[in-house]
Parts: C-alpha cells; sequence; structure tokens
C-alpha cells in the first residue's frame, strides 16, 4: 500500500506537470512572445508554491522519524533554493 503522503505528493506534481504543459501548449497556440511572456511569469508563482507544498507534505509525513534540528536544515535548504529562484 502507497503512503498517502506520497500519493499527495505524487498528486500535486502531476498537477504541476499538467499546468506546465498545458500553459505551454496555450502559448504556442497565442503565438506572440508578449503574451507567452505572460504566460511563462504566472508560471514563474506555480512552481515555487509547488515546492513548498510537496516539500511540507513530505515534512509533514516525515515530522515523527526527523529530529528538529534535522527539519530546520531541510528548511533552510528549501528557502535558500526559493531565493535563489525568485531573487533577480
Amino acid at each position: 500500500m502507497v503512503d498517502k503522503f506520497v500519493v499527495s505528493m505524487a498528486t500535486l506534481r502531476i498537477l504541476s506537470g499538467s499546468i506546465e504543459i498545458a500553459a505551454a501548449l496555450f502559448m504556442l497556440k497565442v503565438g506572440q512572445v508578449d503574451k507567452a511572456l505572460t504566460i511563462n511569469t504566472m508560471l514563474a508563482f506555480v512552481g515555487p508554491t509547488v515546492l513548498i507544498i510537496t516539500t511540507s507534505i513530505g515534512l509533514i509525513g516525515m515530522a515523527d522519524k526527523l529530529s528538529w534540528a534535522k527539519m530546520s536544515w531541510i528548511l533552510l535548504g528549501v528557502i535558500c533554493l526559493l531565493i535563489g529562484i525568485l531573487k533577480k
């Protein structure tokens, strides 16, 4: 039996991937650089949001197996990733 946390994480990633593919197809449909760039900009919010939610689900699933120190290191790593992704 698959863990409910794993199912939740995988479902969220499938949903995220579907949004990415739909956006790419929509970019091809509109066929204009300015509109495609707008769609791409909207996707910039999806990626980090999915990262945070998926990581949170995973940490909740592992909360009984990890010490607070290890959870803090993971949280710090996610924060560093977000800074690296979102900083201009």
